[in-house]
Formats: structure tokens, C-alpha cells, sequence
């Protein structure tokens, strides 16, 4: 997944513009990643399932740069620990087939 790999990139050299690597701690990215989360959540509180597929253009385009800042976090803070995170969905994807196997076809 060459696009994680650029982000990757991208984003250390956005931070080391700006003096921001010695803020990028795995503690500190994970508080982060938290925090906007629950951004995202705050988009979809009190709304009915229905309304949640339902949103109109401009409230979409706010959840997606939520769910842009998200990523992001999550890209440094796999870039802090050494987590190729392409290699290890596939992994988790892998244990979880062999944990919930497909249902049998009638």
C-alpha cells in the first residue's frame, strides 16, 4: 500500500517543518487518535441509524476530515511503533476469518 507509505512520509516531514516530532510520542499520538474519534462520534450522537446513512453534503464533508485526522494519527502512531499497518490488517483479517468462518449457504 504505497499510499500509506507516502502519508507516512508526508507527515514526518510536515511535523519535522515544524518542530512537531518531539510532540509525536505513542502516548501522546494515541491520546490524539482518541480525541478525534470522538469527533467523529459527535457527528453521529442522537442521530437514528436511518439519519446516520442519511447525511446531508456538508455534514458528510465534516465527518470526512474527521475520519482524514483519524487516519492521520493512526499513520503516526503506527510510523512511531514500526507497524507496517497494510501487513498487519491483512494479518488481523486473516485471524478473524479463522475466528468467524462464513456462514454455511443453505
Amino acid at each position: 500500500m504505497a499510499e500509506l507509505d507516502d502519508l507516512k512520509h508526508r507527515l514526518r516531514d510536515f511535523a519535522l517543518a515544524r518542530d512537531w516530532e518531539q510532540f509525536h510520542t505513542p502516548k501522546n499520538l494515541a491520546m490524539a487518535l482518541v480525541a478525534e474519534a470522538g469527533e467523529v462520534v459527535e457527528h453521529f450522537q442522537w442521530l437514528t441509524a436511518a439519519e446516520s446513512q442519511a447525511l446531508d453534503p456538508s455534514k458528510r464533508a465534516e465527518v470526512a476530515l474527521e475520519l482524514a485526522d483519524v487516519l492521520l494519527y493512526l499513520v503516526m502512531l503506527a510510523d512511531q511503533l514500526d507497524v507496517d499497518l497494510a501487513d498487519v490488517a491483512h494479518r488481523k483479517i486473516n485471524l478473524n476469518e479463522k475466528r468467524f468462518p462464513p456462514r454455511p449457504i443453505p
